[in-house]
């Protein structure tokens, strides 16, 4: 395996980090009280990826088993105590865990502990998961799209549903 083609072709580097510090308010807060950070977004990183601080509350909440066509999806659990679906079993992990799925790749992800927890979700390349999450936040809040609406919503998101 080599190194991809160069993205940058500059001689000299330039002056262009992006810093975020960690008492920055959050993007969204559910009315559950879960928040999401920002971190990264496909537009600022023009389209390498995505990287979202994902912070539960002690409520019970989380997707059920989805894939996306368009993008992998990893996991890395900073606090607390999440379940994680791998396509085959929910699995509960803990700080410094990690999960990667493909394209493809059956997963999922929930709080089920009661208790505070928080996890980075990277995305490759980065989608712009942002317009998602703040569909669900709207959802959450009580908007009620009809059934065709959401339908739209969901495949636009590229978030496919397996029973």
């Amino acid at each position: 395996m080599s190194y991809p083609p160069p993205l940058y072709d500059g001689d000299s580097g330039e002056i262009s980090a992006t810093v975020r510090v960690d008492d920055a308010a959050p993007e969204i807060t559910y009315p559950n009280g879960n928040r999401v950070r920002y971190l990264a977004t496909g537009a600022t990183t023009q389209g390498l990826f995505g990287l979202y601080r994902w912070e539960f509350s002690g409520a019970r909440s989380g997707p059920g088993a989805h894939f996306h066509r368009t993008m992998a999806e990893s996991f890395y659990v900073l606090s607390g105590e999440v379940t994680i679906f791998d396509g085959q079993t929910w699995g509960l992990r803990r700080p410094g865990d990690w999960v990667h799925v493909p394209p493809g790749g059956i997963h999922g992800f929930r709080n089920e502990s009661g208790a505070p927890a928080s996890m980075l979700l990277h995305f490759a390349p980065g989608a712009p998961r942002e317009g998602y999450f703040e569909g669900l936040a709207r959802i959450a809040a009580g908007e009620q799209p009809s059934p065709e609406e959401y339908a739209a919503f969901m495949d636009f998101h590229d978030n496919i549903w397996v029973e």
